[in-house]
């Protein structure tokens, strides 16, 4: 797993993101996270505005314990959540890439220790996640 940014971690895979995304989101369910909603950029960008592009999915993962936590410490917290996983095809790498925004990068912005430690959770959870799914490619 490499991080890929300052503010996420990543996994490529040779799968194709169908397959990618039914692993990510098992993985996800076993830290206790479900899918809440799902943007399909390629078909967005086609519709909107008849633009062709690759294969690429953002999805809003959200672990209700863990977000539940975070609303009664900071009720902005929403501008927040859920967690974005994006699943995209690199053409040319021959790869998909599998990433997840890291909660700690979003928690510093609240100044809010109690989110801080609460983002620190829910980090360990989202890469155990990513362990999981690569775990799962052998």
């Amino acid at each position: 797993m490499s991080t890929g940014t300052d503010y996420g971690m990543r996994v490529e895979t040779k799968d194709a993101v169908p397959q990618a995304r039914q692993r990510i989101e098992t993985a996800l369910k076993s830290q206790g996270f479900g899918i809440l909603t799902e943007i399909d950029v390629k078909a967005t960008l086609k519709s909107k505005i008849d633009v062709d592009f690759d294969d690429y999915l953002i999805l809003g993962a959200c672990n209700p314990s863990l977000a539940h936590q975070g609303l009664q410490s900071e009720r902005e917290l929403g501008l927040m959540l859920p967690c974005n996983v994006i699943i995209y095809r690199d053409e040319q790498r021959g790869t998909t890439v599998v990433s997840i925004f890291d909660p700690r990068v979003g928690m510093t912005l609240a100044g809010n220790s109690e989110l801080e430690d609460l983002a620190e959770v829910a980090r360990e959870k989202l890469e155990a996640a990513l362990k999981e799914f690569q775990s799962a490619m052998r």
